[in-house]
């Protein structure tokens, strides 16, 4: 796990299928959170193999944006090890993301790391609630 930077926007978006299907969206989005330095990067031997947005506009709360593991190196831990690095930096007490309802998959690692649900928001996506999930990155550490 290392920082991202703004020479990493590229690779990013590569493995980022909505990055390509957007209109571009998703492409400034990672050009922001990069120059920012709000992004950590998960680097692998064919190159990187995905990456996590933490931002801090969430109530002033630290907030994980975004979960993203290159479609060929999903299942093997990335995904976990960029969730446990994102709470290690965290600045606040709490730190929140949130999924849509039909994401198990998310649902069952954020489980298994300790994260709780904190709620649910309906109307984001249609026919999707979103569920947030809350992790005490202070707890956490011990």
């Amino acid at each position: 796990m290392r920082a991202g930077t703004a020479g990493d926007a590229d690779a990013l978006a590569l493995l980022d299928p909505v990055a390509g299907s957007d209109g571009g969206g998703r492409r400034e989005s990672i050009e922001r959170w990069c120059r920012a330095g709000s992004v950590l990067v998960a680097d692998g031997p064919a190159g990187v193999a995905g990456y996590c947005v933490v931002e801090y506009t969430f109530f002033e709360q630290g907030f994980v944006t975004m979960l993203m593991v290159a479609e060929g190196r999903r299942r093997h831990g990335i995904g976990e090890r960029l969730l446990r690095a994102a709470v290690v930096s965290c600045r606040t007490a709490k730190l929140f993301t949130s999924t849509n309802l039909s994401n198990q998959p998310m649902q069952r690692l954020l489980r298994r790391l300790g994260w709780y649900p904190a709620g649910m928001v309906h109307g984001l996506d249609d026919d999707d609630p979103e569920v947030f999930y809350l992790c005490h990155p202070r707890e956490a550490d011990q």
